[in-house]
């Protein structure tokens, strides 16, 4: 399979991961793969195994945030087949900016994994508490001048 970030590899289907509803702006694609980008980082890669073009940088956002919240509705507890919270994974997608330190994460919009099922579904979330372009870096803070 042609990749976005790591160009060709071998694909087991064991790893697709099947979102019934595709995600939103891209409902026709159904069938993706978690790839890491390094070892040992926090950020992943959300593969299209359709269209190379379409991969999304994720992170799990408790790494950043972690008072984050999720309420997954019983419907979508239902169609993800979840059984035990130990089957669940929750990632954000992230808007990668230059330079890194800028990239933001959608913490309206996470996206909830069944990883034993194999299936995903991205939830959007109407709690204004959230923004879609949180920031996952701490600013850094000026040093303070004396006299001012």
């Amino acid at each position: 399979m042609q990749t976005k970030y790591h160009g060709e590899i071998e694909l087991d289907k064991i790893s697709i991961i099947t979102f019934d509803e595709g995600i939103p702006g891209f409902p026709n694609h159904k069938s993706f793969v978690l790839l890491p980008i390094e070892q040992d980082i926090a950020f992943s890669v959300l593969q299209s195994t359709d269209e190379p073009g379409i991969a999304f940088i994720i992170v799990n956002p408790f790494d950043f945030k972690p008072d984050y919240e999720v309420d997954i509705p019983d419907h979508v507890v239902a169609a993800l087949e979840i059984e035990r919270p130990d089957q669940v994974e929750i990632f954000t997608i992230l808007t990668v900016h230059s330079p890194f330190e800028n990239t933001t994460a959608n913490l309206q919009a996470p996206v909830v994994v069944n990883i034993i099922k194999r299936k995903a579904k991205q939830l959007i979330i109407n709690d204004s508490s959230y923004t879609p372009k949180h920031s996952i870096f701490k600013p850094k803070h000026l040093p303070v001048q004396e006299g001012k």
